[in-house]
């Protein structure tokens, strides 16, 4: 076995996965992809080498499993030194962990609530999803970006979710860069990354997705 042998055990629109490609990608890092059937039938690799939750992504580096998404991202940052994703410094490096620790805790689970909502109920979680980004805005200040003026481990964690924010926007009725412009056009400054260009998904896709997602909830 090659010193380096990378497999992710993957699903092309969870955008849980997408974080760990963005962050192979820029570490400049090759690995084999191998896609789940996350409907249809669970991989026995899938269920031995995540036994607990049985979910994507799964990152395999030389046959020994890291599970879940974040803690991937700063297991590639950790092994694979060059170039960093996380600050140098330690306060800079726990400041990323909070930030990406209230994304994980926030952002999707506010997402889903709008599209598994109707009437005064989804008016709350809209507001509730456009308050969580008001506060990431608020992270940013005046920078570029969430980790500061350099694209990194904060924005890897929120870019991929950012791939169904179009199915948030249609089915909840709103415009993030209306009610959030410095988070579009943030968005807009991470598409400029070929790693980010290359790994999000067509908007349609995760459309068609949750749409079907909510016929299997009962909500269409």
């Amino acid at each position: 076995m090659s010193k380096d042998e990378l497999v992710l055990l993957d699903f092309g629109l969870s955008p849980f996965c997408m974080r760990v490609k963005i962050a192979l990608a820029e570490k400049g890092l090759q690995y084999e992809g191998q896609e789940e059937d996350l409907f249809g039938g669970k991989s026995e690799l899938l269920q031995k080498s995540n036994p607990i939750y049985e979910k994507v992504p799964v990152l395999l580096h030389n046959g020994k499993p890291i599970l879940e998404s974040t803690n991937i991202v700063y297991y590639i940052d950790e092994t694979f030194a060059s170039p960093p994703l996380l600050p140098a410094c330690s306060y800079g490096r726990s400041r990323a962990r909070f930030w990406a620790d209230f994304i994980d805790k926030k952002v999707f689970d506010a997402g889903a609530a709008i599209w598994r909502s109707k009437g005064d109920e989804l008016e709350l979680a809209k507001k509730e999803f456009i308050d969580i980004l008001k506060k990431l805005e608020g992270a940013m200040g005046d920078k570029d970006y969430l980790g500061g003026d350099t694209f990194g481990f904060v924005d890897i964690v929120l870019i991929g979710l950012s791939s169904w924010f179009p199915a948030y926007e249609k089915f909840g009725g709103f415009k993030i860069e209306d009610e959030c412009p410095k988070i579009g056009a943030w968005i807009k400054r991470c598409k400029g990354r070929e790693s980010v260009a290359k790994t999000l998904p067509d908007p349609q896709q995760v459309c068609e997705l949750v749409g079907m997602l909510r016929k299997m909830h009962g909500i269409e």
